[in-house]
């Protein structure tokens, strides 16, 4: 071989190591940044936007802070799917901190108290478009109107046929929102403790209340919810040691913020929801009120 053949294979042999060496450096560093996005998610959790709904109406003189019309409701359905995100449950949730995996983009949609006009309405739309959404109904109401059987889109609540239709479809998930703790009975809102009430009676109060609740959601729907949702989000100090002992492995409450989820299962308690007034596009509730990314 020539010297000047030698040189140029030589030369050829050193660009190969280089080219070798260059795609092994990348592949590492691929992997690498791969292993370090798993670790931060892993660490830092997921961003869980939550939204909190009410009633829905299609009576405009009506619409306000708590009722929104079917048009608004399905407007937000359509600006989510358009923007890629997936409607998720809280057993999704649970199994997220059990090592389950979560949708690129998560939301989670909830319902507070139990309308007849959610199944009228939100139900149908969900039906639709394929979405899931979370029902927090409260349990007196959910016994008055079974045995009544009266069904008024202004002021009744789903009965127990309406939300076993509604959680045989796979797309609405029940959960606890106390038997009869709405409105202020003797001086304190929701699960609060109420003024000059010992811890003893207090525990004993809204246990009984709450558990009546859970044996009535077991009762006529053959499942115990997972979660507490708070009525008005109303909390005294005490009262998130009391849902972990009654074995509620996650609750929801009124506070407007994004929560993180992470694989600690003590990070689904407290979850921040955003309420959805009427009056305001999906666009801006979405980007301008919550901060999601389009």
């Amino acid at each position: 071989m020539k010297p000047e053949q030698k040189g140029r294979l030589y030369a050829l042999i050193r660009l190969d190591i280089r080219v070798l060496l260059t795609g092994l450096l990348t592949v590492l560093l691929g992997t690498a940044a791969v292993v370090t996005a798993r670790a931060m998610a892993g660490a830092g959790g997921v961003d869980i936007p939550i939204v909190m709904y009410h009633s829905v109406l299609k009576d405009e003189k009506y619409h306000g802070k708590y009722v929104i019309s079917p048009a608004e409701f399905e407007n937000d359905l359509l600006y989510l799917k358009e923007h890629g995100y997936t409607t998720i449950l809280m057993e999704d949730l649970i199994n997220y901190t059990k090592g389950g995996e979560l949708p690129e983009k998560p939301v989670l949609l909830t319902f507070d108290d139990g309308y007849y006009n959610n199944y009228l309405y939100a139900f149908e739309l969900a039906k639709r478009y394929r979405i899931k959404f979370v029902i927090s109904p409260i349990g007196r109401y959910a016994d008055q109107y079974s045995e009544t059987g009266e069904t008024n889109a202004y002021y009744t609540h789903a009965t127990w046929e309406q939300l076993r239709e509604m959680t045989g479809s796979g797309l609405v998930e029940v959960q606890n929102h106390s038997y009869d703790m709405h409105g202020q009975k003797g001086g304190a809102q929701g699960a609060k403790q109420r003024p000059g009430e010992t811890e003893d009676a207090y525990r004993e109060r809204i246990t009984a209340d709450i558990g009546r609740a859970q044996e009535a959601f077991r009762a006529n729907l053959g499942k115990a919810p997972s979660t507490f949702t708070y009525p008005f989000g109303a909390i005294s100090r005490t009262t998130p040691e009391i849902i972990k002992e009654m074995g509620f492995s996650a609750s929801l409450i009124c506070r407007e913020k994004i929560s993180a989820v992470t694989r600690d299962p003590e990070s689904l308690y407290g979850l921040g929801r955003f309420l959805r007034e009427s009056g305001i596009s999906s666009r801006e509730f979405f980007e301008k009120r919550m901060k999601l990314p389009p």
